[in-house]
């Protein structure tokens, strides 16, 4: 009867241990959460949440383009991960933007920076389509994304005009994902 209990625990406990190992791979997309990234952790915690990586801050001598809010991180060796945008210019603040560079982030679904139109359009109800002037965005409010997709990607009538409206059946299947945004709105 011990041998039993035993077993039972011991099976409790590794699955116990999967899921928890689960929930905090550093490569998984989920509402409010990129990896050990959440929309409540504070820029002053950026160290510890990325503490086997690099952080830079963005700074840009032109007095025009103001990007100083912009954090990059990168992993150790010098590949870019992501691009952290932070909702003020403050250590308290918390992060509004993230560009998702490495491909190893992915959605439940398998959706990353290196995926392709039909794997939104397969996975994902498409909130709206925006027509600027040199891409295709594509909003998916259920993950809190955007998406860019190059107008080159796009058929000709599309690609010296944002007065067309895109619909999702105009987009090729094969379009690949020019920049995969998430937005943490503060609402």
């Amino acid at each position: 009867m011990i041998k039993r209990i035993f077993q039972i625990c011991s099976i409790a406990l590794v699955m116990y241990s999967c899921q928890e190992e689960q929930k905090n791979d550093p490569f998984t997309i989920s509402h409010n959460r990129i990896g050990l990234l959440t929309n409540t952790t504070l820029i002053k915690k950026l160290d510890s949440v990325f503490a086997n990586d690099s952080i830079v801050k963005r700074t840009n001598d032109n007095q025009f383009l103001n990007q100083s809010n912009e954090i990059e991180v990168y992993e150790k060796g010098g590949k870019k991960l992501l691009i952290l945008e932070a909702r003020k210019e403050t250590t308290s603040s918390t992060i509004e933007n993230i560009q998702i560079i490495d491909p190893r982030y992915k959605t439940s679904s398998g959706l990353s920076s290196g995926s392709v139109f039909k794997d939104i359009k397969d996975h994902y109800q498409i909130s709206k389509i925006n027509n600027t002037l040199s891409t295709a965005v594509i909003f998916v409010d259920s993950i809190q994304a955007y998406f860019t997709i190059d107008k080159k990607e796009l058929p000709n009538k599309f690609k010296s005009t944002t007065s067309i409206e895109i619909k999702d059946t105009d987009i090729p299947d094969s379009a690949k994902i020019k920049h995969f945004w998430i937005n943490w709105d503060a609402k």
